[in-house]
């Protein structure tokens, strides 16, 4: 029986891509830099790659948030600073917030029944604006952003760190929801908890990290979890 619900916040309950979208473009304007569909999409692979060499370990949370435009800039040929584009881009991502299909009703179904925790690896002064902007964290017992908690998704510290702040915590009774195999999945099978991959959009998993479920829609969640 499931007590505990972790749930990833980016592409799980709010559309991160399309706010990036959004805050990318505000910022380059900024810097006179128009933007195009395929230019967000090559910034957005790029920024996705570096958020996971942090998962590895391999860069810290500062290299990634200026290595992304550094390399983006690099690539686009234009000389802008990487730390005054941060600043802007960061303000602009932190105003507002766009649902993912179903979070809402969700959040409101899921609430009277199970202790609902946020799980994030996102920048903590962004999450913060975004959820209070939000309204959604009076569904949360708990909202653990990587930042503030001092250790990353998926490493088995950052759970140890949430479980720690729960009563009478239960890895038998918890289950993380959320759309990375690389964090939220990997991170839920660290930590010893049932995991289940959203994936809407029918990605092809190329990876050996293989979640205990998987759903298309948000819609699914309930019932699934009155399964387990």
């Amino acid at each position: 029986m499931i007590k505990n619900v972790f749930i990833d916040l980016d592409d799980t309950l709010f559309d991160f891509h399309k706010a990036e979208a959004i805050a990318l473009s505000e910022m380059l304007s900024q810097f006179d830099v128009t933007i195009n569909s395929e230019l967000s999409e090559r910034y957005s692979v790029i920024n996705k790659s570096q958020w996971e060499l942090l998962e590895k370990k391999e860069k810290t949370r500062d290299e990634v948030l200026l290595d992304r435009f550094k390399i983006f800039f690099s690539e686009i040929g234009k000389n802008i600073d990487a730390r005054e584009a941060r600043e802007i881009y960061e303000y602009r991502l932190g105003s507002g917030h766009f649902f993912i299909d179903g979070a809402e009703v969700l959040l409101e179904k899921l609430f009277p029944k199970y202790d609902l925790y946020l799980a994030s690896n996102g920048t903590e002064a962004v999450q913060v604006r975004r959820i209070a902007s939000s309204g959604i964290e009076k569904y949360f017992k708990g909202i653990f952003i990587s930042q503030a908690i001092g250790f990353d998704k998926p490493s088995r510290e950052y759970f140890d760190a949430c479980f720690s702040k729960i009563k009478d915590f239960s890895c038998e009774e918890t289950i993380i929801i959320g759309d990375s195999l690389s964090s939220d999945i990997l991170g839920g099978k660290n930590a010893g908890i049932k995991t289940c991959l959203f994936n809407p959009k029918y990605k092809e998993n190329k990876t050996d990290i293989i979640p205990d479920f998987e759903i298309r829609s948000l819609e699914e969640i309930p019932s699934l979890l009155e399964r387990i």
